[in-house]
């Protein structure tokens, strides 16, 4: 992680020697060094430093997201898209950006993705408590309802709103990290460290649901109020990270899924190690989208969505029947 947050500053529109990176940095912080050239230290600390922190703070907390949904649904391919926290989050964003306007300034866009994401996850929670039993088949049917309802809420405003921002639109549902800014990276460390507090926690509550519910209702796990409780601090979380980043896919889906294979099924090191590869993941991304057309930059959700697609399709065929 280390060494791609350093190639992250390092490459773009403008390759900037290591060298200067680090002297960049190591000025910043107040240590004594050379003193790099002033534009070049710019683009090191005010443009690249922030957006690899978010990048950072982002793949971390997606990859938490994905791993605790994953656990209290006991279904391999909850992420927040399944829930609609990730639609709902477009839907706010995307009316700002086609009908409404930018009123509050730069506070707009992630007040209306906020908004939004915290609206569908209320509307999922009002769907199941209005059913019969509350498991967590039932909050997937739920979540997925609302998540085509949203994307659908989506797609009608691109068509009904200003055609000229249909561009802004596809960027933002695709993910990015362009709009990082020192004055908003806090808001993706308050979300990624919502998360990862409560997991940590957490962890041990989360290990009951491992062995069933009935297990964990022995145990002395309310299995109904945790799951619940979990699902608003993931959409809290989820909307504030959308809100920031835009739509990234994929990553709570796959990167619960590696982190197993090394950290075991405990979630004290699975959630370390669903944080750090999420960074990695999302680091390594973020920095192929800069550099793969240059001096266009790629929606970063084009290569999440690329790497989860190949490894959907690898888990399929190694766990296929002999």
């Amino acid at each position: 992680m280390a060494a791609l947050a350093l190639m992250s500053i390092a490459y773009g529109s403008t390759v900037i020697p290591l060298t200067d990176v680090v002297a960049a940095l190591g000025h910043a912080a107040g240590l004594d060094g050379d003193i790099v050239s002033g534009p070049i230290a710019k683009i090191v600390v005010d443009l690249r430093l922030p957006r690899t922190i978010m990048a950072i703070c982002v793949g971390a907390g997606l990859g938490v997201i994905g791993a605790l949904l994953q656990t209290v649904t006991r279904n391999d391919l909850a992420d927040p898209f399944l829930f609609g926290l990730s639609s709902g989050a477009a839907a706010g964003a995307v009316s700002v950006i086609t009908i409404f306007g930018d009123h509050f300034g730069i506070w707009t866009l992630p007040l209306a993705a906020f908004t939004g994401g915290i609206l569908a996850a209320g509307i999922v929670l009002l769907l199941v408590s209005r059913v019969r039993g509350q498991g967590p088949e039932r909050l997937i049917l739920a979540g997925l309802a609302v998540s085509f309802m949203f994307t659908a809420l989506t797609n009608y405003l691109v068509f009904a709103g200003d055609q000229r921002a249909a561009h802004s639109v596809l960027f933002w549902t695709m993910g990015g990290l362009g709009l990082a800014r020192w004055d908003n990276v806090g808001l993706a460390a308050l979300g990624a460290g919502t998360i990862l507090a409560y997991a940590l926690w957490n962890h041990r509550r989360l290990d009951a649901f491992l062995a069933g519910e009935n297990a964990a209702e022995t145990l002395g796990v309310p299995v109904a109020r945790m799951r619940r409780t979990t699902f608003l601090v993931a959409a809290f979380s989820t909307a504030i990270l959308v809100s920031v980043a835009g739509v990234i896919g994929f990553v709570g889906l796959m990167i619960p899924h590696l982190s197993r294979t090394l950290a075991g099924p405990l979630h004290l090191r699975l959630i370390a190690s669903c944080a750090l590869f999420g960074a990695v993941l999302l680091l390594a991304s973020d920095l192929l989208a800069r550099t793969l057309l240059p001096p266009q930059e790629l929606p970063i959700g084009i290569i999440t969505s690329s790497v989860g697609a190949f490894f959907v399709v690898t888990m399929l065929i190694r766990n296929r029947p002999a």
